[in-house]
């Protein structure tokens, strides 16, 4: 499967003048998780590279703990994909419970983080963008381009994208009743 990088937009678009911000309809749900969809298919190369930036301005504080809490989630997740890829078992797990094995995953990696002492530097510098990319995909309201692009992906005129693969890899895929 060839994976193409989604543009990055305009500053003017994503955070500045010509984007409009909305608190959301809580009441309807659905509504919203696809509107979160919508704005991490649309804006992924942007919220990339803003997680990259805050990433690495957070793991400055602390290089060494930062080292070995990624080296042990790459661990944990290596070994995920190597027994999904060679275990059948482990693979129809997988395939039937993604949330489940995610949130195992990431508790297995927290606990043996835990036990290094390197949670905080961790947190911050995955929870700070990864915070600031849940609000700005929650506020931002869509315009005609982000619903066009993401009617595109949901028909199979463009190809995959990494945040399209990712959210289908955790079985999240956007609504189109939605789109209007």
């Amino acid at each position: 499967m060839e994976v193409q990088l989604a543009p990055m937009r305009t500053m003017e678009d994503f955070i500045l003048t010509q984007s409009r911000f909305q608190a959301p309809d809580v009441k309807n749900v659905e509504k919203f998780f696809n509107r979160i969809v919508s704005n991490l298919l649309y804006y992924q190369t942007n919220y990339f590279a803003s997680f990259l930036v805050m990433f690495c301005l957070v793991s400055m504080s602390n290089p060494g703990a930062m080292i070995s809490a990624m080296l042990t989630l790459a661990l944990v997740f290596g070994l995920l994909y190597y027994g999904s890829a060679n275990n059948d078992k482990v693979r129809e797990f997988k395939t039937a419970y993604p949330g489940f094995t995610m949130l195992g995953s990431f508790f297995v990696g927290y606990y043996l983080i835990m036990h290094l002492g390197s949670l905080s530097v961790l947190f911050t510098s995955v929870g700070l963008p990864f915070m600031f990319m849940i609000a700005h995909a929650s506020l931002r309201l869509r315009n005609l381009k982000n619903k066009v692009t993401n009617v595109a992906d949901l028909l199979g005129v463009s190809k995959p994208t990494p945040m399209g693969v990712l959210l289908k890899e955790w079985g999240i895929n956007p609504d189109l009743k939605y789109i209007s």
